[in-house]
């Protein structure tokens, strides 16, 4: 175990620095043309027709349409009903409506602009406001109930109702999406691209083309950022450039460039949240109703599981015994939304925390104080009946980022600073307006319910001739530093030494299904089974070189050792696996996921254990607003974590940095403006994310409470971070201003007509005194 708790160089670090790394984009294959996607232009539309002039393209360019395909239409994804290419109708601006190939980049776009798509414009619904006007079926829905919920309101001493509203967010991963497709000389095809998930799109091009599994071959290559966009969307692209290759009879890329990548892939859903609260009079929770609807756009795609995680994670790490939440997706004419870090439960976390913000100063507590009556501890049971382990750390979360901070005490000066500037006078005197915000949070870690268990994510591992171990997944490293803490893992369960385990890439053709690269599962589900199958190996390993010499050996550092190992024989572990290897021993072995007994969830009634195990965070995020502009600045972030163990600590603060700075952007910048169903900033020039001279400093603390289920303790972390930092910027913002934050992103625009509309909080002094003016004198 000499390897966890270390941070070793990233194995893949210095190819990516150096440029040597070989992304999708990169790949040399001889021969290889290169195709273009044509697309919609109107939101809803009835296609007339599709015409190619094939005299003003590339001599031997080809154009494709969704009469042309070999099978469904449709990409298998949860189900089939999002269509390889429009047919008959587009939903969506930028839906595929055919394809075309050429022997150059220049040659594919001057293809793609000899063709000529008629169509008959349709009406349109692209909000999510008029989605629900419209009452059509949603694509997706669930709920969640416990205890009475009605009773609790109609004897609660308060209750408060709050709407809140999040926007879309653009995934802004520095690789756009590109493949790489062929057909080998049997009949089989083979896609090589940007991805997470090898096997989804092994899956959606055997249902495309109708072919055995063993004649799909998927290769993931170097991942340029994924951030859940290319879980889904890949697929779409691998059968695109599948089509176009079978009809090319040669290699064909499909590599987008960024505006294209924008207008054309998945977003973040956007969600309107209605909360009611009851609560008794000293701010303890008694009973939450929630209504969730989210903008799913044109198709369905993962909407079902973006949903199911947001009810799950609605009444955020609080307890309450009475609990209804209802949750909803509906189509709209805008393209479709799908998986973004956190899927659903950032969305649903904000509002939560954003209602406890109100029902703070309701009842004139501060955000701390009320989070600490309120905040689950071990042993309480979530409304889907699921008790809480020890490892649960919402408090000790709470309180350590208070502590580091001074939160409790800053923020109270603020309020007070607030407070004295005269009714009606301008904010400040021209300086920026400091704002100090706090936000408690948690996250499951794996596949929702009884998803691993369904899955069983087999890992394999094997001796090779040399006698190193080759570890086979379908985990594909896209910037999260698997690649870096697999081998630690490896070679700390079996002990051998990092240098004698090597990683298969992820291919379907070499690795089995261990299920996709999403959900905070790679290190905590995929990680604990590499661990079980290379301890097993190794110790088939110790077991025949113990009989064959006799006596007691260990395996540590890479070496079989005799005794206690300081004066006895000490055999380099690749040469004993030699020598099993030549005695005829089996050298290969496949672990399954065993999920816990105790974990089962009824995906109907939404009621037992939903994950095996929940991250734990707490953020404090101060900012400085601009008086006159109302433009925000984060300043500085402090987001306190418990994650089980840090396997590899500098990686795992990495994780929380990074979705800390998403939150963040998604808070204040990173507006995505449609007009007609039409992308407004469809590009970077327009669409604003957080530089580096934006960032705020970040510090993050790793607070561990090992967990049994994980590989050496360690819990999944890569969602937890996405689900703070917003609320706690909208916190600060009220805190800096007084002006009411129910809508992300707060741009400028956004907190200036809530200010000009008078949507103001009361000042804390003012809020205490009303709630409880015995304990203000």
């Amino acid at each position: 175990m000499s390897a966890i708790g270390h941070s070793p160089p990233r194995p893949d670090g210095f190819a990516k620095a150096s440029g040597a790394a070989v992304y999708a984009d990169d790949l040399a294959l001889p021969g290889t043309w290169f195709g273009a996607t044509v697309r919609s232009a109107h939101p809803h539309a009835r296609v007339v027709a599709v015409r190619f002039a094939a005299e003003l393209a590339p001599e031997g360019a080809f154009c494709l349409t969704a009469a042309d395909l070999p099978g469904p239409n449709g990409v298998q994804l949860i189900d089939d009903s999002w269509p390889v290419l429009a047919a008959g109708r587009v939903r969506h601006v930028g839906e595929p409506v055919a394809l075309v190939a050429a022997p150059t980049r220049l040659g594919a776009r001057q293809a793609a602009a000899a063709v000529e798509v008629e169509t008959e414009p349709l009406p349109a619904v692209t909000t999510l406001a008029e989605a629900a006007a419209a009452d059509v079926p949603p694509l997706a829905e669930c709920a969640l109930v416990a205890g009475d919920v009605d009773a609790a309101f109609a004897a609660a001493p308060v209750v408060v109702e709050g709407s809140w509203e999040s926007g879309h967010q653009e995934h802004v991963y520095i690789e756009t999406n590109a493949v790489t497709a062929w057909w080998e000389d049997d009949g089989g095809v083979v896609v090589h691209g940007s991805m997470q998930c090898p096997y989804y799109v092994h899956k959606a091009l055997v249902h495309a083309f109708g072919l055995p599994a063993e004649r799909v071959r998927v290769q993931a290559s170097t991942v340029g950022g994924g951030f859940g966009g290319k879980e889904d969307f890949p697929s779409l692209i691998g059968i695109h450039a599948a089509l176009l290759s079978r009809a090319a009879g040669r290699p064909v890329r499909l590599a987008y460039d960024r505006h294209e990548d924008v207008i054309g892939t998945t977003k973040r859903h956007p969600a309107v949240i209605r909360h009611r609260t009851a609560a008794a009079e000293d701010g303890t929770l008694l009973a939450i109703e929630i209504d969730l609807v989210m903008d799913g756009g044109a198709y369905r795609t993962l909407s079902p599981v973006v949903l199911s995680r947001g009810v799950l994670h609605a009444t955020g790490p609080y307890r309450c015994p009475n609990v209804r939440v209802r949750g909803r997706v509906l189509a709209t004419h805008t393209a479709p939304n799908g998986a973004f870090r956190g899927f659903g439960a950032p969305q649903t976390q904000l509002a939560m925390e954003r209602q406890i913000d109100l029902l703070a100063r309701r009842v004139g507590l501060d955000p701390l104080e009320i989070r600490r009556r309120n905040a689950v501890r071990a042993g309480d049971r979530l409304p889907t009946g699921q008790v809480l382990d020890e490892s649960t750390s919402a408090l000790e979360c709470l309180e350590r980022a208070a502590a580091r901070t001074g939160f409790a005490e800053r923020w109270r000066r603020i309020e007070a600073e607030r407070a004295a500037r005269p009714t009606g006078a301008a904010d400040g005197d021209g300086a920026p307006l400091p704002g100090l915000g706090l936000s408690l949070y948690f996250h499951g870690a794996g596949f929702t319910g009884s998803g691993e268990r369904r899955m069983e994510s087999p890992v394999g591992a094997r001796l090779l001739a040399d006698g190193r171990v080759e570890v086979l997944t379908a985990m594909t490293d896209m910037g999260q530093g698997c690649a870096a803490v697999f081998p630690q893992i490896a070679a700390a369960a079996g002990g051998l030494g990092e240098d004698g385990v090597l990683f298969a890439p992820p291919d379907t053709a070499r690795v089995p299904d261990s299920g996709p690269t999403v959900a905070s599962r790679t290190t905590m589900i995929v990680g604990a089974t590499i661990a079980r199958a290379v301890a097993a190996l190794a110790e088939r390993v110790r077991a025949w070189w113990a009989a064959e010499r006799g006596g007691i050996w260990t395996i540590e550092d890479g070496h079989l050792r005799f005794g206690d190992g300081v004066e006895g024989e000490r055999v380099p572990f690749p040469d004993a696996a030699r020598a099993f290897l030549a005695a005829g021993g089996d050298g290969e072995i496949v672990e399954r996921h065993r999920p816990p007994d105790w974990q089962r969830f009824d995906e109907e009634t939404y009621q037992g254990a939903a994950y095996p195990a929940f991250g734990w965070g707490c953020d404090v995020v101060e900012v400085a607003v601009d008086p006159d502009t109302l433009s925000v600045t984060a300043v500085a972030a402090t987001a306190v974590c418990e994650v089980g163990r840090a396997l590899h600590p500098v990686l795992c603060a990495g994780q929380i940095e990074g979705g800390t700075l998403q939150a963040i952007g998604w808070a204040t910048c990173e507006e995505v403006k449609l007009d007609g169903g039409r992308y407004l900033n469809d590009r970077l020039a327009t669409y604003v994310i957080p530089t580096a001279l934006d960032a705020p400093r970040v510090t993050v603390e790793l607070l561990e409470r090992p967990w049994e289920g994980g590989p050496f303790g360690a819990k999944g972390v890569g969602e937890l971070p996405m689900d703070g930092g917003a609320p706690a910027v909208a916190q600060a913002i009220e805190n800096a201003t007084g002006v009411a934050v129910t809508a992300i992103p707060a741009t400028p625009e956004r907190l200036w007509a809530a200010r000009e509309a008078g949507r103001r909080v009361e000042p804390f002094a003012a809020a205490a005194e009303r709630a409880r003016p015995e304990a203000v004198a």
